[in-house]
């Protein structure tokens, strides 16, 4: 699996390079600034980056706007948000086009290399990984109503657990019920927010996208 690394910090950069290379990642790029990184980005077509958002020249938002361009090119194309920020407009950006392969966690809050590394596998293989604290800033703001509103607030928490990239089994476990509640539950959500009948994979990442561009 192909990956494109975008981190200022060279110490930090080395890191990341050095701990997906230990788990079989083949890393094409690791790059310090913006206009680098959508360079890497549209030159290899990686199966995922991993992106800081605030990069040089400016140390803004050059991260998520490159990402952002790269994905207007390359639609669906993985990104992996790692940041010490949680730039909200940009953030529903990157979550708007509704394809899926989007991550968002906080550096501060990554205690795991084994949990960091799946969410890398979860965003390339089409799926979501979302710290709770981003999905809380992204929410709190907005509380039109919408068919999320038809959840019950057991199914409201099933979903947000679904939104960190959780399994059934480890919804199941969080909230001490049993999986076979869980899916139920998961099964009321598709149904309430009136998602198709495709694969449950393809309709975990809708529900999830559903949740966050609320």
């Amino acid at each position: 699996m192909r990956v494109v690394i975008a981190e200022d910090l060279a110490l930090l950069r080395a890191g990341l390079v050095s701990l997906l290379e230990t788990h079989d990642f083949e890393i094409a790029a690791a790059v310090d600034n913006g206009p680098s990184l959508l360079k890497a980005l549209l030159d290899h077509r990686p199966d995922v980056a991993v992106v800081d958002v605030r990069l040089p020249p400016s140390f803004t938002d050059e991260g998520l706007q490159a990402a952002l361009e790269a994905r207007r090119r390359v639609p669906g194309m993985p990104i992996l948000v790692l940041s010490q920020y949680v730039e909200q407009l940009y953030a529903r950006e990157l979550l708007a086009d509704g394809s899926g392969g989007i991550g968002y966690l906080l550096k501060d809050r990554v205690f795991d290399a084994a949990q960091f590394v799946d969410a890398v596998r979860r965003v390339a293989a089409g799926g979501t990984a979302m710290d709770p604290e981003v999905i809380s800033r992204l929410v709190a703001s907005n509380t039109r109503d919408t068919p999320l509103s038809r959840l019950t607030p057991r199914e409201t928490e099933v979903l947000e657990l679904m939104a960190q990239g959780r399994s059934n089994a480890a919804i199941a476990e969080r909230l001490v019920v049993t999986e076979r509640a869980v899916t139920k539950h998961t099964a009321n959500i598709f149904t309430k927010l009136d998602l198709p009948v495709t694969g449950d994979d393809n309709r975990r990442v809708l529900a999830v996208l559903a949740y966050l561009n609320r």
